[in-house]
């Protein structure tokens, strides 16, 4: 009888305060501690990285089961790419080719984001493939997303799952979560348990994807409290402007950002 191996879970687009997301580092790696089913998360907000540096660093001081991958979601000119794996930023709105080899440069893995969906922030199939035939492996995708349950993931996800069997490039599951409360409803499995399992499975093509799409109607809340933290970030900024304090109004506004990453 064959013996019943353990597939490790990880979550490989997750968003903080820091960018889009509507909860703090602190609150998402105590739900994924709560739930105790999720080895690895990778926190990959929008073109920055210190949310997910001080994610990992709280996870490791608290002694968390959890691990947490150092992740951005770039912004190029020719849609999103996960960069997994960072010690850098990956600066944004350059082209593809450029922010693949940026992340390759520094040993990460380039991940093509809720592809194939006809919207700017997502890469075409036709990037893909042409990426794919590019003689220097820099300027290639390792991976693609192949499942995101989100609306984006939803319209390009047979298309993506086609892409990743026509290039035999790895397929990953992730929840592209915005609230603690999202955060594995898409998965990538692997064999193992820890980062270094995780990227060896990856480089192997050797993972699987799991999850289940959102329903129609439950991304409202999140959308919701997106356009309150945005009224606050909005305030905050016209606020720093009078006092002259240098206070931002973007995502990581005042107290948006400094009380969650603060926190433990």
């Amino acid at each position: 009888m064959t013996a019943h191996v353990r597939l490790g879970r990880a979550d490989l687009h997750v968003h903080t305060l820091a960018s889009d997301g509507v909860d703090g580092v602190v609150t998402i790696l105590e739900h994924v501690e709560a739930m105790a089913s999720v080895d690895v998360i990778a926190i990959a907000d929008h073109d920055r990285i210190d949310a997910a540096e001080a994610a990992s660093r709280i996870a490791e001081a608290r002694g968390m089961p959890v691990r947490v991958v150092v992740a951005e979601e770039v912004s190029t000119r020719g849609g999103h790419v996960l960069g997994l794996f960072l010690t850098e930023r990956v600066p944004p709105l350059r082209s593809l080719r450029e922010t693949l080899a940026r992340i390759h440069d520094q040993g990460g893995i380039a991940v093509a984001a809720h592809p194939a969906t006809p919207y700017p922030l997502c890469v075409s199939a036709r990037s893909i493939r042409r990426l794919a035939a590019e003689p220097d492996p820099r300027h290639r995708f390792d991976a693609i997303e192949a499942f995101n349950p989100t609306t984006f993931g939803r319209v390009g996800h047979a298309t993506a799952v086609r892409l990743a069997e026509e290039l035999a490039l790895p397929a990953l599951g992730s929840s592209d979560a915005h609230r603690a409360a999202a955060v594995a409803t898409g998965l990538t499995l692997f064999r193992g348990s820890t980062p270094d399992d995780l990227r060896a499975a990856i480089e192997a093509g050797e993972t699987r994807w799991a999850g289940a799409f959102h329903g129609t109607l439950e991304q409202l809340p999140t959308f919701g409290r997106q356009l309150a933290k945005y009224g606050r970030g909005w305030r905050d900024g016209i606020a720093g402007l009078v006092r002259g304090d240098g206070t931002r109004g973007r995502w990581p506004a005042g107290r948006h950002w400094r009380e969650p990453v603060g926190a433990g």
